[in-house]
């Protein structure tokens, strides 16, 4: 495995599960973990300390809420931690966001945004760290990218046939 996906509960993957397929599209192994900054500190605790030891290189920590478990995580390893906050009924997310944002200097979360896009984003940004020592990654981005440029090119082409403009 070279990414480790945690979130703080089981009913988070229908709003998150954008991760594992930006991640499967790209050919990267992962775990999927449930566990709680809140409720189960020690198995967080335990899971950080030993993620690079076990061969993980990036760690995804979805929360909800008081999304602490990306900041806990990132407190108990050096490895690059990404958070994703879940969106909630209370405010769509900004407590999600904000609680997984505001990290305390020295101990960096990088956060992306809430929602399906954010999911998908965290997927690949950890591509993106794990293809700095990977030519393979590094190839399957740039054929990525350019592939969104046709995918747009495209998205153009057919939005003007729909609305008739030339």
């Amino acid at each position: 495995m070279q990414v480790g996906i945690l979130m703080g509960s089981d009913s988070d993957w229908q709003k998150i599960n954008g991760v594992a397929k930006a991640l499967d599209e790209f050919g990267v192994a992962y775990e999927i973990n449930v566990m709680s900054a809140h409720r189960t500190p020690d198995v967080v605790k335990q899971y950080a300390e030993e993620a690079a030891g076990r061969g993980l290189f990036v760690i995804i920590c979805a929360a909800a809420g008081a999304a602490h478990l990306a900041g806990v995580v990132a407190s108990h390893t050096t490895l690059p931690v990404i958070g994703i906050p879940v969106p909630t009924e209370l405010s769509g997310g900004l407590d999600s966001l904000l609680s997984t944002v505001q990290m305390p200097g020295d101990v960096p979360v990088a956060t992306v945004g809430v929602g399906t896009g954010g999911a998908r984003n965290a997927g690949i940004l950890a591509v993106q760290i794990l293809a700095l020592s990977n030519p393979t990654l590094q190839q399957k981005l740039h054929d990525f990218r350019k592939g969104l440029v046709k995918k747009i090119s495209e998205k153009n082409v057919n939005l003007k046939k729909i609305i008739d403009v030339k």
